[in-house]
């Protein structure tokens, strides 16, 4: 007989975009900017790849909405802001075994030409 070697999965958000109120400085808080986050969840859906069952993976769609609603909370800091994202995913998804996030300032207010200032959380669960 032969043995299958366990499948590794991955759920993964590239590129969403959110308009939000993040910075220190007080112009940022006023005026706000554009913000990036990519996400990559390590969880085990090979259930699902068999059964065609939402119930056997992540729901990604809400994910996408715990995000957007830790994007519209205001903070100074965006690593402050990707420590409430990786908080929210892990109380809402107990079976994440890992997650990488990855949230960008698009147009940071300082001199310099860049595409953009990234902080990135990668924890295993």
């Amino acid at each position: 007989m032969v043995e299958q070697s366990p499948m590794k999965t991955s759920i993964e958000l590239t590129g969403m975009k959110f308009y939000a109120y993040h910075g220190v400085l007080s112009q940022e808080q006023k005026v706000g900017n554009w913000f990036s986050v990519d996400l990559a969840l390590s969880v085990d859906f090979t259930s699902a790849t068999y059964s065609d069952r939402l119930e056997d993976t992540i729901n990604y769609a809400h994910v996408h909405e715990l995000v957007e609603k830790e994007m519209n909370t205001p903070s100074q800091l965006i690593e402050h802001v990707a420590g409430r994202i990786l908080q929210s995913l892990e109380k809402s998804y107990p079976t994440i075994q890992a997650i990488r996030i990855k949230v960008t300032k698009i147009a940071p207010p300082f001199k310099g030409q860049l595409d953009g200032v990234s902080v990135v959380i990668e924890k295993r669960v």
